[in-house]
């Protein structure tokens, strides 16, 4: 009788998915095997799909390949012998190799809101921030002024980790009504459409809403190199750029040393992904909060691996938040 076969959305050029099947591989020793129960659309994953495949630095992706990175299942197999076979997220299986890291689930926390941890996990840049808030003058400090550029997921999550760690003033920048509706439900205190108000206009906004003093600390998650200037010039000075929003290359932009840089003494923290040891505790807070934010609102769309074409597009509309697939659908 010939192996049980896997299904698994396979990215084969930009823009083209095929339902591919593979063969289910018996676990090699120290190896797992787990079955998928959810797996998220990531920003990266969109890039990707419209491609481009130059991410992480110099690192150019080839195809076909399997995305699927913010997972959630079950362990189905450890160890055995068997021949290897590489599975991302978007298929009924993933294959671990040795060196990874396997989280557990906290009893008490649903898949669709596991499902955000590694996002959630990529806010651990505002960790970073509150420790080189050492003296009174450096950002990230209690009651400080956050700005957030991008309130898609991965911004929503930065969002929520500022309002834990102890922010004071949030702003909510974005293109889309209904994702800065739901950052106000999720802890900001104030929204900016970008889609409706000039540079100028936004400047000015932030100025008024910091009584002329610029933001402490601005979170670009929007992905777009346009908007790195825009956020440090609504900085005030000696303050913080997140960078987290553009992990695929969309480009160059100009900067002005001088203005941007020096003569506000800013600070820019480059985010690079997620960190391995901020998944538990990431865990355990989201656990916590979803008392108190509407977590389990996050995902709003979720879809079989045969509708992976149309579960990407969905993601890329305004009005999508957290848009996953459950490959066994």
């Amino acid at each position: 009788m010939p192996a049980p076969g896997v299904l698994a959305a396979t990215l084969v050029r930009p823009g083209q998915y095929e339902i591919r099947e593979y063969p289910l591989p018996e676990p090699a020793p120290g190896f797992v095997l787990v079955r998928m129960e959810m797996s998220g659309i990531c920003g990266t994953d969109k890039h990707t799909f419209q491609g481009y495949t130059t991410q992480y630095g110099d690192r150019r992706l080839e195809f076909p390949i399997i995305q699927g990175h913010e997972n959630v299942g079950t362990i189905a197999a450890i160890g055995g012998n068997g021949k290897f076979t590489d599975f991302g997220g978007w298929s009924q299986y993933i294959y671990v190799v040795p060196g990874s890291f396997l989280v557990k689930v906290p009893d008490d926390l649903p898949p669709e809101i596991a499902v955000l941890t590694e996002i959630f996990a990529v806010s651990v840049g505002l960790d970073r921030a509150k420790q080189m808030s050492a003296f009174p003058s450096e950002p990230f400090c209690f009651d400080d002024t956050v700005v957030v550029i991008g309130v898609g997921p991965l911004g929503m999550c930065f969002l929520m980790k500022a309002r834990m760690l102890g922010a004071g003033t949030i702003i909510a920048v974005d293109k889309s009504d209904y994702r800065l509706n739901f950052a106000m439900r999720m802890g900001g205190d104030f929204k900016v459409n970008a889609g409706t108000t000039s540079k100028a206009e936004r400047l000015q906004l932030i100025r008024d809403l910091t009584h002329g003093r610029g933001a402490d600390v601005a979170i670009e998650c929007a992905g777009v190199p346009e908007a790195v200037p825009e956020a440090l010039e609504m900085l005030r000075v000696g303050g913080l750029l997140v960078e987290a929003g553009n992990f695929s290359d969309l480009g160059e932009i100009s900067l002005s040393p001088h203005r941007h840089i020096c003569a506000k003494n800013a600070r820019i923290l480059g985010v690079g992904g997620e960190e391995p040891a901020a998944y538990g505790p990431g865990m355990r807070q989201m656990a916590r909060y979803m008392k108190s934010y509407p977590l389990q609102e996050f995902v709003t769309h979720r879809f079989g691996l045969k509708d992976v074409e149309a579960a990407m597009h969905k993601s890329m509309e305004s009005e999508a938040m957290k848009v996953v697939l459950e490959p066994w659908q």
